[in-house]
């Protein structure tokens, strides 16, 4: 029996990251999955890219954060840090504000992540600009499309204007947080949720039991 031949990488390029990452994931990943994320990533990033400079290192980074899910997933239940997932729209504003003011927060003692169902090209600058003001860096934050691998892996998911479209697993903690949605916003509006946002968070932080 003939074996089939390995699938064709839309930009050569990605086999770098393909390689790199088999090494990191050596023992847990074969290489035939790492590869298949990755072209799902680019392809996925693709969709909505307006520019494709970057794509090859986002793809790989996107890639990275899905095996990582994937790996806690597969592993022990309830091993590893407290993963949670924010959800939005387009993964521009609101999503990437709480994702960023939460890992500020905690300060490595959470996984946070954060997608959209239908991912922007690009993050908004004034969020950037108000997570800027506030001591918080967005600088390689970048729209990720929602994958099964990180809404699994998640403890906690919220969701923030992403309506019926936002993902429903049972053994998740869900909440939704009806906040603005920055897009077009002035600055001063946009400055106005991100406090609210991290009103949130002081909640949230507030309702999990100490460690």
């Amino acid at each position: 029996m003939t074996a089939s031949p390995p699938p064709v990488l839309p930009d050569a390029r990605l086999a770098a990251g393909i390689a790199r990452l088999a090494v990191r994931y050596r023992g847990h990943f074969s290489p035939e999955t790492i590869q298949r994320l990755i072209i799902d990533s680019y392809e996925r990033l693709a969709e909505h890219a307006r520019i494709r400079t970057h794509l090859v290192v986002l793809a790989e980074h996107l890639a990275t954060e899905r095996l990582d899910a994937l790996a806690h997933v597969q592993g022990a239940p309830g091993s590893g840090l407290p993963r949670v997932l924010f959800v939005c729209s387009h993964n521009a504003g609101r999503s990437q504000m709480a994702a960023a003011l939460l890992a500020h927060r905690v300060n490595g003692s959470m996984v946070v992540s954060s997608a959209g169902t239908h991912p922007a090209a690009a993050v908004e600058p004034v969020v950037a600009q108000v997570l800027t003001e506030a001591g918080v860096d967005l600088t390689d934050a970048f729209p990720k499309p929602l994958t099964d691998e990180v809404v699994q892996a998640a403890d906690i998911v919220i969701t923030m204007g992403c309506g019926d479209a936002c993902p429903v697993l049972p053994g998740r903690r869900y909440l939704d947080w009806p906040v603005t949605d920055p897009e077009g916003a002035p600055i001063a509006v946009v400055r106005g949720i991100r406090d609210e946002i991290d009103a949130h968070i002081t909640q949230l932080l507030d309702s999990l039991p100490s460690t």
